[in-house]
């Protein structure tokens, strides 16, 4: 492989593209006209201008993006996470243009990116899943036989996409019509498809996830498990590995299923198998997302493995090269997203400009961004800023690591989750691993946001100098215009 385009933007795109580099492999990075002044856009060997801000002018354009590469004589696209990352069409498209796909086949986007085919794959291949559906409902009557089956509460759900969208909770027979019309009106609206389908609810679970890695030879690992609980609207804040409530035996197991869904649909890549996990450790299948995770970053801590690199070598026909027996969990890691939101109103996106951006260092710090001081956060794309990722021989470690990092992350200009990271960090409930994904329901209070706007603190103390020195002087301090409302109350992002 000598030239891969990433269909991608932001920290990933610049992620990916140091992988290569490292590799020897040429970049050529694809951007909308609001992008052009993006670090991953000057990082890249070429770079093409695709289209207009709006994602599906540019970045969800499989035409262009196709055209670009074929232009500039690329071997393969990789399509990084979110856009068309699982888009079977666009795998296709890109697989019939002579092009290789750094991800897995169309046939296994299609059968695992569908929840109720993905169901019926996990089915056949025995895995724990809880009672539910595995077809789609679509009448009231439908819905009230299978509840008398699967009991309440239970969820109702869409078929297509995810981030929390057409999910809906049912507690008894009164809701049942008016929750199915609502989750598949609002399946229909995000993602063009109204199938619901109905599964138990866990009333406390943890969300689990393991990251698995299949070959064109059908050799197949799993890279142990990541634990994602800490969620706000269905989406990730923190990511951890390994989780701290696993026993080596249930690790195993649920490796061993993970594996199982990943063969079940001739899987090869890098590969995310979610599971549910029930206060009595019981686990069940969620869903496979068949991509790049946003929270990768900390298996490759603590396994020591380039998860691009290995995607590459495996799109270019490479086998593994390792088996189950050579991995091994090294230490602890744990991610932070750094989101352009403001935890004390809901975690609303915002958008503004980067007027101070300074990361972190140090002993144990990663740090994967994609903007620099000056730029402006657009209202387009997802609000991440950057992934501050820690590792330490230990939870407690690598915890106290990353309070560290984000006491020495300067932003300013707009409101993040810097702050709330660090209050959830030192958190009793956190620190001693009892938490479930009501984690910020239970405990967060919006109307009293956490400290830790660590670059406000340090502007503040600047001006306090300033004025001491100039004490002579009448200062005057004109108070900023309230920010505008956030316009992105309606975005969903990848896990």
């Amino acid at each position: 492989m000598i030239k891969i385009l990433i269909a991608n933007r932001g920290e990933i795109a610049l992620r990916i593209m140091r992988t290569a580099r490292e590799m020897g492999i040429a970049t050529v990075a694809v951007y909308s006209v609001v992008d052009r002044l993006m670090p991953f856009v000057g990082y890249a060997d070429e770079a093409v201008c695709i289209g207009p801000p709006a994602p599906g002018l540019s970045y969800l354009n499989a035409e262009r993006i196709i055209r670009a590469a074929l232009d500039q004589g690329a071997d393969a696209i990789h399509p990084g996470y979110g856009f068309l990352s699982e888009n079977a069409g666009f795998a296709r498209k890109t697989r019939d243009a002579g092009l290789a796909f750094i991800g897995p086949s169309p046939e296994a986007i299609d059968q695992m990116g569908n929840k109720i085919s993905a169901r019926r794959s996990a089915e056949r291949a025995g895995v724990p899943m809880l009672p539910g559906t595995n077809q789609a409902v679509r009448t009231t009557r439908e819905a009230l036989e299978a509840l008398s089956r699967i009991g309440y509460p239970s969820l109702i759900k869409a078929a297509a996409g995810g981030g929390g969208k057409g999910m809906r909770v049912v507690h008894s027979r009164e809701e049942v019509e008016q929750q199915l019309k609502s989750a598949a009106s609002e399946a229909m609206t995000a993602f063009g498809d109204d199938a619901v389908f109905i599964e138990k609810y866990v009333q406390s679970p943890r969300h689990i996830e393991i990251q698995v890695l299949g070959d064109q030879h059908g050799n197949y690992v799993h890279l142990f498990e990541r634990e994602c609980s800490i969620q706000r609207r269905h989406q990730k804040l923190i990511e951890e590995a390994p989780s701290s409530c696993l026993t080596p035996e249930i690790r195993e197991q649920m490796g061993a299923s993970a594996l199982e869904i990943a063969r079940s649909c001739g899987y090869y890549g890098a590969g995310t198998v979610e599971f549910l996990v029930d206060e009595q450790l019981r686990f069940y299948f969620l869903e496979m997302n068949t991509r790049l995770q946003v929270e990768h970053p900390v298996t490759e801590w603590i396994t020591g493995l380039d998860l691009v690199r290995e995607q590459i070598r495996i799109a270019t026909g490479e086998p593994l090269g390792y088996s189950q027996k050579d991995l091994s969990i090294m230490g602890h890691s744990i991610e932070l997203r750094v989101c352009a939101e403001d935890p004390g109103h809901d975690f609303l996106p915002e958008t503004g400009r980067l007027e101070q951006y300074r990361r972190p260092s140090g002993i144990g710090i990663r740090v994967d961004d994609g903007y620099e001081q000056g730029l402006e956060i657009p209202i387009h794309y997802d609000p991440l800023l950057s992934k501050l990722i820690s590792w330490g021989k230990d939870r407690q470690q690598a915890i106290a690591r990353l309070v560290r990092a984000i006491g020495e992350y300067e932003v300013a200009g707009v409101p993040t989750t810097l702050g709330f990271g660090s209050w959830a960090l030192e958190h009793p409930a956190f620190v001693s691993g009892q938490f479930d994904t009501f984690f910020i329901s239970k405990y967060f209070r919006p109307e009293h946001p956490p400290e830790g706007d660590h670059a406000s603190e340090e502007i503040a103390a600047l001006v306090g100098a300033w004025i001491l020195d100039q004490e002579k002087k009448q200062v005057v301090v004109t108070p900023k215009d309230p920010a505008p409302a956030s316009l992105w109350k309606s975005r969903r992002w990848p896990d």
